[in-house]
């Protein structure tokens, strides 16, 4: 029995963005409870096919969520803890599961046990608690002590992993998330920077809880199957594939892609098997709108993403189109405030959503688009055919780029069938004529053929 998450299609939600929070904690204010605007959303995802929900970081922060002051209390511009337990209760009584941000590397300054290394100094029972922190320097923030920032930012603080203590307060945190809001999984933050002892021991704690707890990590480079195995995680994020999805639209070169689904899920590939999770874009990377140079190509490449091996994810507002390029010193023009009232009207893509819902709908009605094997069965520079088989299951994805309709001469790796059903485009019918179906894709589309 497949995994609840195979059978998933994802939205991620960056809450401090969608609901409008400041941009700061002031940590004085009284909560505010922004995450009660998502409770409108719910119709919205249900008709894109959307079937669990992946909600950015909710735990009290500084700033962006990335720079946790506390495990234990959401962040008070979104609510409290009373706030998320609802929220969650809402989006499961509409079928939608949840799953949340762990950010465990990490903390921000304000984090309630640096804050106490930064008053109490040597005399802090806290000063073990943070990588490589030491007395007798001085910190890009003026620090009598110097430590490790991940990746160079000192406003995040790198966490001792290997300390007792600081496993327990995070795996107990976990602990609480699960049983008091009821969450189906977490996204692990940096996965490929955090100590990977420690992700097996929140894996264990995590699945003796709920069998059926799904771990997912933030892999950018990297070997995936380091971390995806019985031991640590159930998926990581696909950034080989992500890359390929906008470039090989961009330059024209499906090659490119291509060469990225056989690498991974071909025969013989990397990560037959390993349902990684598929995106376009993030709340870490340009809106893949902006990355694109013709819009038109917005619909091949979600229905790549869709028909794929692995896991489906869209981020919000970018089933209509939604454009943003993050800068050198900011990523707010990718986290925007959004109105689910005004964007269906404002949308620059209005049609796009219907296309995404028409995706998901076909994917979840196959069972070799879930879960099958991946055969690549033609490229172009704008074409790209590949089967998916699942058992006695097939489906053949016939993908066109192109401004101009495009001929698909395709050999099949079907035994026995006489005809294919498109089943994206009102079930039109094609004969297989010596193992081969010939077939027109019209521009900047694609046709989704099962054989019956």
């Amino acid at each position: 029995m497949s995994h609840w998450a195979c059978d998933s299609i994802f939205y991620h939600i960056y809450p401090l963005g969608l609901c409008g929070a400041p941009e700061r904690n002031d940590f004085t204010t009284a909560s505010v409870p922004r995450l009660e605007q998502l409770y409108t959303w719910p119709a919205h995802l249900k008709s894109l096919g959307v079937t669990a929900v992946y909600l950015g970081p909710v735990f009290e922060s500084s700033a962006h969520g990335y720079d946790t002051a506390d495990y234990y209390r959401v962040d008070r511009r979104l609510g409290d803890n009373v706030t998320l337990r609802e929220l969650v209760s809402v989006l499961r009584r509409e079928g939608l599961r949840v799953i949340l941000d762990g950010v465990f590397n990490h903390v921000g300054r304000d984090f309630w046990a640096f804050r106490d290394v930064r008053e109490r100094r040597e005399q802090s029972a806290y000063g073990s608690w943070f990588q490589g922190l030491t007395f007798g320097q001085t910190s890009p923030y003026h620090d009598p002590f110097m430590y490790e920032g991940w990746n160079g930012h000192y406003s995040l603080v790198k966490l001792n992993l290997q300390h007792p203590e600081v496993k327990r307060h995070l795996l107990q945190a976990v602990e609480m998330w699960i049983r008091e809001f009821e969450i189906d999984g977490l996204r692990l933050d940096v996965a490929d920077c955090l100590d990977l002892g420690f992700q097996q021991e929140l894996a264990a704690v995590c699945r003796d809880i709920r069998s059926d707890f799904w771990l997912m990590g933030e892999v950018i480079h990297g070997d995936y199957r380091r971390w995806v195995n019985a031991e640590t995680l159930d998926s990581v994020t696909n950034y080989e594939c992500y890359k390929g999805l906008y470039s090989s639209h961009v330059d024209r070169n499906y090659f490119e892609i291509a060469y990225a689904l056989n690498r991974q899920f071909g025969p013989g590939g990397l990560y037959r098997g390993l349902p990684l999770y598929n995106f376009a874009d993030n709340h870490d990377v340009n809106r893949v709108a902006s990355n694109l140079t013709n819009p038109a190509h917005l619909y091949p490449l979600y229905c790549l993403l869709f028909t794929m091996p692995g896991v489906p994810s869209i981020y919000y507002g970018s089933e209509w189109g939604l454009e943003g390029i993050r800068t050198a010193a900011s990523d707010q023009m990718l986290r925007p405030s959004l109105s689910l009232s005004t964007l269906p009207q404002t949308a620059a893509q209005r049609d796009l959503v219907n296309a995404i819902a028409r995706f998901a709908q076909v994917r979840q009605r196959s069972a070799a688009l879930r879960y099958g094997d991946y055969q690549q069965l033609l490229v172009n520079h704008e074409q790209l055919a590949f089967a998916r088989q699942f058992e006695n299951e097939w489906a053949i994805v016939l993908i066109n780029a192109a401004d101009r309709p495009a001929p698909f001469d395709v050999t099949l790796p079907i035994a026995g069938a006489q005809q294919l059903i498109d089943v994206l485009n009102a079930e039109e019918i094609f004969q297989i004529v010596r193992n081969h179906v010939r077939v027109e894709v019209w521009p900047h589309w694609a046709r989704i053929l099962v054989a019956r």
